[in-house]
């Protein structure tokens, strides 16, 4: 079965950092596509970011590049995405997701696994 954790949300003011973990179980790292997507109240959940385990290939979604960083350690299982220059708009519950199926990268449909999320609230 597998199981993904996030951890490493918080409350931070603008212009602050975190860095977002993502530990898994019952799935290898090391193949495949991982993301991290973020769902705000009343709003749709969107694609942050994904990785390819393998060729370390990344997409962002326009919103957040040049300011979060995706990255995964194949030997200890674990998906991170560092963010920094937060602001109120990136708040948001943060999850991560495995199991690429096909189609787009930063799109939730084509992810099977999930984690419970972890929530980042930025105040301005």
């Amino acid at each position: 079965q597998v199981q993904l954790v996030e951890s490493g949300g918080g409350s931070v003011q603008s212009g602050g950092s975190l860095r977002l973990s993502c530990a898994a179980s019952g799935y290898t790292y090391s193949a495949g596509w991982m993301g991290w997507f973020r769902q705000a109240p009343g709003k749709e959940r969107e694609g942050v970011s994904s990785i390819n385990s393998v060729t370390g290939r990344t997409y962002y979604a326009d919103s957040v590049k040049g300011r979060f960083t995706i990255s995964r350690d194949n030997a200890k299982n674990v998906l991170y995405l560092q963010m920094n220059s937060l602001n109120a708009e990136d708040t948001a519950m943060y999850y991560c997701a495995a199991g690429f199926g096909g189609g787009g990268y930063l799109d939730s449909r084509a992810f099977r696994y999930w984690g419970r999320g972890t929530q980042v609230s930025v105040s301005s």
